[in-house]
């Protein structure tokens, strides 16, 4: 709901008006209440001799009604038959059709954890096993191996869902899977592309591209 702009007129007028029609329909409220007022405040009444004891016996007797009746419900319900249709859920249908494996996210035969019963109730993993072959660069060494050379492969190399079942940060959200979807993440097919910047020096003098080729025999032909 927007704010009130009480620096509008109108809206001054409309409050200062309601302001108004509060106070008196405050002040009419006491003058028709004014003889509860004194009687309330001047505490000039009968006494009716109540104890604290008499206060805890009113209540008390105010939910027994509601007591007895809970009391013959229960009664009553405890002899009727449960009733069983087929099979009671346990614990070994709380996973089942939930986990990565049936939801095709993953594999028992590449995964050895999601190989488990419907009873275990831990934990899915959280990240896809790691390529052996990826492993062995963490202890090889550099400068063609080692932990830059496996961050390299393991993180640009390949996509966030070839390392993990689920996207675990916002910003994965954007672009997640996109192997699915039809239209393929490529660039332009007639973009412009200025080759002299990738292949020719600026320093000085450099050969000409390897794209070039070489004059046929005539001249006036290329």
């Amino acid at each position: 709901m927007p704010l009130v702009d009480i620096n509008n007129p109108q809206m001054i007028k409309f409050l200062v008006e309601t302001y108004e029609k509060t106070a008196r329909l405050r002040m009419r409220w006491n003058i028709l209440n004014a003889d509860k007022l004194n009687s309330a405040a001047n505490l000039d009444r009968e006494e009716k001799g109540y104890r604290d004891v008499d206060v805890t016996k009113a209540t008390m007797e105010l939910g027994l009604a509601g007591l007895q009746r809970d009391n013959i419900t229960d009664a009553r319900n405890k002899r009727l038959k449960h009733k069983i249709d087929g099979k009671i859920p346990g614990i070994e249908s709380l996973r089942k059709g939930h986990s990565i494996v049936d939801v095709e996210l993953g594999k028992a035969t590449d995964d050895p954890k999601l190989a488990r019963p419907d009873t275990d109730l831990s934990i899915d993993p959280i990240m896809r096993p790691v390529n052996p072959k990826q492993k062995k660069i963490l202890y090889m060494g550099r400068p063609y191996y080692g932990r830059e050379v496996y961050l390299k492969k393991r993180c640009k190399a390949q996509a966030p869902e070839d390392r993990y079942y689920f996207a675990e940060t916002s910003s994965w959200v954007y672009g997640w899977r996109m192997k699915d979807s039809y239209q393929k993440s490529r660039g332009p097919l007639h973009g412009r592309v200025w080759r002299l910047a990738r292949e020719v020096s600026r320093t000085g003098p450099a050969p000409d591209p390897a794209y070039y080729q070489q004059p046929g025999k005539d001249p006036g032909k290329c």
